[in-house]
């Protein structure tokens, strides 16, 4: 029977779409988890679920206070989104403002004698890398302010805090793993797009035009932007949550 699809994030089925061949997992999720985490990952859980919530040492308070998080969750998430959107080549700013991450404009590796060469994807597995570094430090310095308020609210709120903390430590390198081959998978998005490019291609292939709205490169601008905005989506689920859970504890919910 054909696994369903429902639960996967958008970024997963953007890869999928590209790449329709790879199979689908062959364990759920937990059986997954299971397989990432070690012994002492384990006993790490283990201690924070059964440690009586009042014993713990507080957390250092963040220096923001609970209720302007959601507000700072929002400026990150757009900051992050408008540096994906203004590429400074088929996007700019409209108060002219530069981009922080630019477009690169490739030069063909071809000769005029031998124009069949594909440009270079190393430029745009750097400018991948350079968005995916920027959404790293922007997220884990919320994610970490965001697990100290909770820690400061209530025993509870430490709890959730410490168990975010757990999970972050134990799948950090799983997960710089995974991401760092988005940008390698994307490569054949690259390729893909030039070989339909060449294809209907009448007369010269010049790189000049390929900067030009309509182009291969404007296409696969966009494509680079889906994809971006898809794993930032992503990486701010669990930091999202985080601030959920402080807000319905900080809004008298008593849910903490």
């Amino acid at each position: 029977m054909q696994r369903a699809t429902f639960h996967r994030s958008a970024l997963l089925r953007l890869l999928s779409e590209q790449h329709p061949q790879v199979p689908e997992p062959k364990y759920d999720f937990g059986e997954r988890l299971g397989r990432w985490l070690d012994l002492a990952d384990a006993m790490t859980l283990f201690s924070v679920l059964g440690s009586g919530a009042g014993e713990r040492t507080p957390l250092p308070r963040a220096e923001s206070t609970e209720s302007d998080l959601p507000a700072r969750l929002q400026r990150v998430r757009r900051a992050l989104s408008e540096a994906i959107e203004n590429d400074g080549v088929f996007r700019t700013d409209p108060n002219g403002s530069a981009p922080r991450i630019p477009f690169p404009l490739p030069q063909s590796r071809a000769s005029a004698a031998s124009a069949d060469t594909p440009p270079d994807f190393t430029p745009y597995h750097r400018y991948y890398l350079a968005h995916q570094r920027e959404m790293t430090t922007a997220i884990t310095a919320l994610r970490t302010q965001a697990r100290q308020a909770l820690a400061a609210l209530s025993p509870a709120g430490r709890q959730l805090a410490g168990l975010d903390a757990a999970f972050e430590k134990a799948l950090a390198a799983r997960e710089s793993t995974l991401l760092a081959n988005v940008p390698i998978l994307f490569s054949k998005c690259f390729e893909q797009r030039y070989a339909e490019h060449r294809a209907a291609l009448v007369g010269e292939n010049d790189p000049a035009t390929w900067a030009l709205p309509g182009s291969w490169l404007a296409a696969f601008c966009n494509d680079a932007k889906r994809l971006l905005l898809a794993e930032l989506d992503l990486r701010l689920k669990l930091v999202s949550g985080l601030v959920a859970a402080l807000t319905t504890a900080s809004g008298g919910a008593n849910a903490f």
